[in-house]
């Protein structure tokens, strides 16, 4: 219930592709898909992620590709010139 509420609030499915140097083997890239609802453009949660990796873990960031998406949008409505009778 507290999700709903975001979402109602403002704020949006967020996934982030997060491509990063494996600690190990420095010219090998890995990926790693995070996902939860937050508020673009500024992202507030991702960026306290990121940051918590930057800090805490060692895999070096290579680069981040963000997509949103409301979860809750007006529904869509089309007519279709059919008619379906039940007997």
């Amino acid at each position: 219930m507290l999700d709903f509420a975001r979402q109602l609030s403002g704020y949006r499915l967020t996934t982030a592709e997060i491509l990063y140097h494996m600690p190990d083997h420095p010219g090998v890239l890995q990926t790693f898909v995070w996902q939860e609802l937050d508020i673009r453009p500024e992202f507030p949660v991702l960026r306290k992620f990121l940051d918590f990796w930057d800090k805490r873990l060692d895999g070096k960031l290579h680069s981040v590709r963000v997509a949103s998406c409301g979860i809750i949008q007006p529904a869509e409505m089309r007519h279709f010139p059919v008619e379906l009778r039940l007997h």
